[in-house]
């Protein structure tokens, strides 16, 4: 999939919080309905088909309840997204990214190939993918680093069929992983004060074997990584230091496409969130749209706010000539790059584990559906064993009363007349994301003190019963008033587009 992730350590947020958001879009031309839903134990399987691939991978026993953002249309598989699990863990699964010829070469992907298609007449069955990973990892874990672990051991022994990044996310730490050819894979702890971009490209620059196999306090990787890239002539370092490994250049690619694509999302983002410690803009730029050395990690010149997460991921290149919607310098430049807020976005999320109150209340997901240019974020609390139905029950048919498609209604009328109905969106993401810090924060209150006063004498089944249904009633609270504010803005930007149909005519007939 072609997305956008952004990755916030706890020291580089405004409230210590860690912080994944990933932007899931679809293919060109393509735009995939999503839902949310919790995933209970009863409910997760216990042998894994894959639809794509039709690998079968047997799941262990005793899995843990968890969120998820599947396809709300059956055909192609789960492509569960992204969710935080009944241990306060988050993942994000997948960054599509790029690789090279050469490793491609020396470990190729794990393809499925049909029995017609195959030279012997048999069935090739594939590796692993997008498509599998949420539900083959997040209910197994219990920290980041087992995700790391887990999603490690199962691309070893299944191989991928395509090239992934992956962000699992735990109070303390957020880790990224990197798939490397068919079977081998590199994972890197984000800096506390740090924030990543991820633009569907492979990103970690700096990589240390020496701590991948000793401490792993900071990297891990496949066990036979530093082989593998000793025997196929991966290191291009012209002083090569296996302390300080130069990932990018060894497993990465930088082609036209990439400078097209990829590049220029990396700069727009560091470019906002630095924008006076590097030279951005003119002949004498530090890093321009096609850098190849645009660091994969950095200290932000502030702290990044929720509100920042979703700005950047539904950035257009706003400030810049190559923003579609602009009116200003070289107009030639207009969509010359990929936007991250793209059209055909089907959401994002971001999964916010916040430290300061109760673990049963920790875990926040933020979500927005359809194009983020148009769209607001809302938070839910994680920590429930069902989703208000605005967000559940989405299907194929376009219907308003459903988030997911009323969200693409209000993106689809407003970006033809953006200039008029800018104003509507921008008040509706007002409304809808200051609601929901107020109500945040009035539930954290209400049911923190529940908490404080827990009954000694109940049993914990029963107080835990009692924390959840409070959490599922404040999230019904919540996804009425983004109903209300949903409408009300796909009424506002339907009666300016309608005001500007081609067909309009200024006199009328009293």
């Amino acid at each position: 999939m072609a997305c956008t992730t952004i990755l916030v350590g706890k020291k580089a947020s405004y409230d210590g919080s860690t912080m994944i958001a990933r932007n899931d879009d679809s293919s060109a031309g393509s735009f995939t309905p999503k839902k949310w839903v919790v995933v209970t134990p009863d409910r997760q399987p216990r042998k894994y088909t894959s639809v794509l691939s039709h690998v079968e991978i047997d799941l262990p026993e005793e899995p843990l309840r968890y969120t998820a953002v599947p396809n709300a249309v059956k055909g192609v598989g789960i492509w569960a997204a992204a969710g935080v699990n009944a241990a306060n863990i988050a993942m994000s699964a997948t960054e599509t990214i790029t690789s090279n010829d050469r490793v491609l070469g020396a470990d190729p992907l794990v393809k499925y190939i049909p029995a017609e298609l195959a030279p012997d007449g048999k069935e090739q069955i594939g590796g692993i993918g997008e498509e599998d990973l949420v539900v083959l990892v997040l209910p197994y874990i219990r920290s980041a680093r087992e995700g790391v672990e887990r999603l490690g051991k199962l691309l070893e022994t299944y191989g991928t069929y395509e090239m992934n990044g992956i962000a699992f996310q735990d109070q303390d730490e957020i880790w990224w992983l990197e798939s490397i050819g068919g079977h081998h894979w590199m994972a890197r702890r984000v800096p506390d004060n740090c924030y990543v971009i991820m633009p569907n490209q492979l990103g970690i620059d700096r990589f240390d074997f020496t701590d991948a196999f000793g401490a792993r306090k900071n990297f891990m990787c496949a066990p036979d990584l530093l082989e593998f890239v000793k025997k196929n002539h991966l290191d291009l370092a012209m002083e090569s230091s296996e302390s300080n490994f130069d990932a990018r250049a060894a497993f990465g690619s930088h082609s036209d496409f990439d400078h097209s694509y990829n590049t220029p999302r990396a700069w727009a983002l560091q470019r906002y969130l630095n924008p006076t410690d590097s030279r951005w803009d003119g002949p004498d730029a530090d890093f321009t749209p096609v850098s190849d050395n645009i660091p994969w990690c950095r200290v932000p010149e502030k702290k990044i706010t929720v509100e920042d997460v979703k700005w950047v991921l539904s950035n257009h290149y706003q400030g810049t000539p190559y923003d579609p919607y602009g009116k200003y310098g070289d107009l030639s430049h207009r969509g010359q790059y990929r936007p991250i807020g793209i059209n055909r976005t089907s959401f994002v999320a971001c999964l916010q584990l916040r430290p300061y109150v109760p673990a049963e209340i920790a875990a926040v997901e933020w979500l927005a559906f359809a194009s983020n240019a148009f769209n607001t974020f809302v938070p839910f609390y994680a920590n429930v064993n069902r989703t208000p139905a605005y967000l559940a029950d989405t299907t194929g048919e376009v219907d308003s009363n459903n988030f997911y498609w009323a969200s693409r209604l209000i993106g689809a009328l407003a970006d033809g007349d953006y200039s008029r109905c800018i104003p509507h969106i921008e008040h509706y993401q007002t409304a809808v994301m200051s609601q929901g810090h107020e109500l945040l924060n009035r539930f954290d209150g209400e049911i923190g003190r529940t908490l404080d006063k827990e009954d000694g004498n109940a049993s914990a089944a029963k107080q835990v019963k009692t924390i959840v249904t409070r959490l599922e009633d404040a999230n019904e609270v919540i996804a009425s008033m983004l109903q209300q504010e949903t409408q009300t803005a796909l009424a506002n930007v339907l009666h300016t587009a309608s005001c500007d149909m081609k067909n309009a005519f200024g006199r009328s007939d009293a």
